[in-house]
């Protein structure tokens, strides 16, 4: 086994976490979310489930390291599984297609956590046919780029409709980020890593100056001369000094998040770095929050900290 398989390990060991403490009883989000700071005006705390059932049936075994699966939601009922190595696959009527959806395995990095990480559809997918990823180059940067389904086979990627949308340089191999999702606001949130090593060492995740600790938000609907979106004008850092993308910051690497259907409301796993896991909850719309790292590691103080400079930072609902 090769040192950076653990690692891997972790980030889906989060992903379970995830599942599994959304499907068990869940202490309120407001009971201790804000440090320094009272919770208020956020709405109403999540319901907690009374108890729930989980069972895992075995779709296809055919597949190489894959670390997503989801759907366009296009009535098609089919399953886009997501391989690490570079390809998307699609399972349709019980079978795995034997020709991938997509296949950028010669531009993908194939570190321990690099990688074609990421897949979103836009809400409109079902009649504008884009698609998103979040993958690692061959250089190592993150990148998130668009193409369209073909009008012609829904089951393959349209030739040389792929374009870039952004591209994020990363310092170090690790903590990469990488889940891509679209908000109920039509907007695509972007998770990124602190850019790696250990600790985030250029302490990037604070800075609002640095798009890596952060999730992002951005308008894919739209471009400017300079880049291939817009920026919501309700971006906390709009008019502010920081990176008018910045919709959160103070994260280590948000491996997995997920928006709830009903309200809206944004749940993140995000990777710890020695002791705790943590899950950070955000209610619908709520941007502008300071998650701690790396003056925090889950709800405890951090060794590597340093005098906190952006107060209130929120703490993890679960760790």
């Amino acid at each position: 086994m090769t040192p950076a398989i653990p690692a891997l390990h972790r980030h889906l060991r989060i992903a379970v976490l995830v599942a599994m403490t959304i499907a068990t009883a869940m202490p309120s989000p407001t009971a201790a979310s804000v440090v320094s700071a009272p919770n208020t005006g956020l709405g109403p705390s999540p319901a907690a489930p009374t108890s729930s059932t989980v069972k895992l049936t075995v779709v296809t075994s055919a597949v190489t390291q894959p670390v997503l699966v989801t759907s366009p939601r296009d009535g098609t009922n089919r399953l886009f599984i997501v391989e690490k190595t570079g390809r998307i696959r699609i399972v349709k009527g019980g079978s795995l297609l034997s020709q991938p959806f997509l296949d950028i395995s010669g531009s993908v990095s194939k570190g321990g956590e690099q990688g074609l990480l990421g897949l979103a559809f836009h809400p409109g997918y079902k009649t504008n046919r884009k698609f998103y990823v979040d993958y690692t180059d061959r250089s190592g940067n993150t990148v998130v780029r668009e193409y369209r389904a073909s009008s012609t086979n829904p089951n393959r990627v349209a030739s040389g409709s792929g374009r870039t949308i952004i591209r994020i340089a990363q310092p170090y191999a690790n903590h990469n980020g990488g889940m891509i999702a679209f908000g109920r606001d039509g907007y695509l949130y972007i998770g990124t890593g602190d850019g790696g090593s250990a600790g985030d060492p250029g302490r990037r995740a604070q800075s609002t100056s640095s798009l890596l600790g952060k999730m992002l938000r951005i308008n894919v609907n739209g471009r400017t001369a300079t880049r291939n979106y817009l920026i919501p004008a309700s971006n906390p850092y709009v008019g502010r000094p920081g990176r008018n993308e910045i919709w959160q910051r103070g994260l280590r690497n948000p491996w997995r998040f997920s928006f709830d259907r009903a309200n809206g409301n944004l749940w993140i796993g995000d990777v710890g770095q020695n002791r705790y896991e943590e899950i950070d909850y955000e209610p619908s719309r709520r941007g502008g929050r300071n998650y701690g790292w790396r003056l925090r590691e889950g709800a405890h103080d951090n060794v590597t900290s340093t005098p906190p400079a952006y107060l209130p930072l929120t703490e993890p609902i679960h760790e």
